[in-house]
């Protein structure tokens, strides 16, 4: 039998391939805004980057851009996320024997296919914890109403949920895992407790936008033109991938009784989804045409003009376990934001001091924090300047570029396929921390 040869390679010059079917690379608070400043950090560290993505949104099917190279593999096909996986795979084949890869790294689970191959190709690989579908036990979570009939409920949906989702295809996607990459301490959590995932081959990054250039918005009075809304009117800003409607149901039920107290209030609601009709329903069937605008989907680069004029930033989805960028955007625009108190975002606001935190189901609550934010606006001024020094204190682009170099080092080592020149044999023989450390 051959003996296998790890392959000798530098710390200093990594070829990494970035997988994932979203990938903006225009705006900031999109779904993956972090994924261009990470690319592009990691070009300017010298490490070779290479994007395999779905749909392009500068209508081109390749392009480069500093020093990164970016494939859009469905800009002239069919944009379906069901054949992107075999779409990257077939890429990255065709990549990988012109120029060996060393490290796949995959932001959702469209990697799978080169993940069950990694073997053959000799490569590394590895997945964002959001690749999972741990983020639709967390939306049950969330719901839970206060009840003993309602608790019991929701535990065996989480449990109905974790076993669809786990045999469904999280086993097999954490099974070709070299490492995964955590965002916040829930997912940690989650990983090491449900899934059984070893603590040790999970890192945590501080996943942001590039907080660092951003500015305070000046608000888009033309918005609120073209909007239709007067310049005196209070407004609430909410974003949803209309996929789930008992969420936005919850947000309409309050603002509901707060266009009762407050009929100078708007809510803007920004998204387009499969539940479309019915949310358009359930404004209609509560007389709210005239008060809630339903957007659709918008530009990337437009998100911060509609939070600009903001009042109040609302995101109560748990469907997401890692931090949202468009909450990171709006408290870095100085925005009061509410948030729910079993998403990540919770790991970074702090309740009544820089934010506010609610469950989604506690509709009451939720009507009379805005009304009270509507109230005194005033009073809100001081928290979104903390929220803003929060947000610009913790995602700082250039630790976050560090934090991840460091951590493909430990997960090429431990991948087995590759073996570090002699001076970087303090990295390759690194393995105490747990949590990621830039060296």
């Amino acid at each position: 039998m051959a003996t296998f040869t790890p392959s000798v390679i530098s710390k200093d010059s990594y070829n990494v391939c970035l997988v994932s079917h979203k990938f903006p690379i225009l705006g900031r608070a999109t779904d993956h805004g972090f994924l261009w400043p990470i690319a592009k950090g990691l070009a300017q560290k010298g490490h070779h980057v290479t994007v395999l993505a779905g749909k392009s949104n500068v209508g081109r099917s390749e392009i480069i851009r500093d020093g990164v190279q970016v494939y859009f593999l469905q800009e002239d096909k069919p944009q379906e996320r069901s054949l992107f996986a075999k779409q990257a795979l077939e890429k990255f084949e065709e990549l990988h024997k012109k120029n060996p890869f060393h490290l796949v790294h995959s932001i959702d689970a469209s990697g799978i296919e080169i993940g069950f191959l990694k073997n053959k190709f000799r490569v590394a690989v590895a997945y964002d914890a959001d690749a999972t579908q741990m983020f639709q036990i967390v939306s049950i979570m969330g719901m839970v109403q206060d009840s003993i009939g309602a608790i019991l409920t929701t535990a065996i949906a989480v449990v109905y949920k974790f076993i669809t989702t786990f045999y469904g295809g999280d086993r097999q996607l954490l099974s070709t895992a070299n490492g995964i990459f955590v965002s916040s301490p829930q997912q940690r959590l989650m990983l090491e407790r449900y899934y059984l995932y070893p603590d040790y081959h999970m890192y945590t990054v501080p996943y942001g936008i590039e907080i660092g250039n951003l500015s305070p918005r000046t608000e888009s009075k033309d918005l609120r033109l073209t909007l239709g809304i007067p310049l005196s009117a209070q407004v609430a800003v909410t974003i949803s991938d209309m996929s789930e409607t008992d969420e936005m149901k919850n947000l309409l039920l309050a603002f509901e009784k707060v266009a009762i107290k407050k009929p100078n209030a708007y809510l803007i609601l920004i998204g387009n989804g499969p539940r479309w009709k019915e949310i358009e329903f359930d404004i209609l069937s509560h007389a709210l045409g005239k008060r809630v605008l339903m957007v659709g989907a918008i530009k990337d680069h437009d998100i911060t003009d509609y939070i600009s004029i903001a009042d109040v930033f609302v995101n109560m989805s748990a469907r997401t376990t890692g931090f949202e960028p468009t909450m990171i955007e709006a408290m870095a625009q100085k925005k009061v934001v509410i948030g729910s108190e079993v998403s990540a975002i919770a790991n970074i606001i702090e309740d009544t001091v820089d934010g506010f935190l609610l469950r989604p189901a506690d509709i009451e609550s939720l009507a009379k924090l805005l009304i009270a934010i509507f109230s005194k606006p005033e009073e809100g001024i001081p928290i979104g300047e903390r929220a803003r020094t929060k947000v610009t204190n913790l995602f700082d682009t250039k630790k976050m570029v560090d934090t991840i170099i460091y951590a493909y080092g430990r997960i090429l080592k431990n991948s087995g396929f590759f073996h570090f020149k002699i001076k970087d044999d303090a990295l390759a023989n690194d393995t105490k921390s747990k949590e990621i450390s830039p060296s």
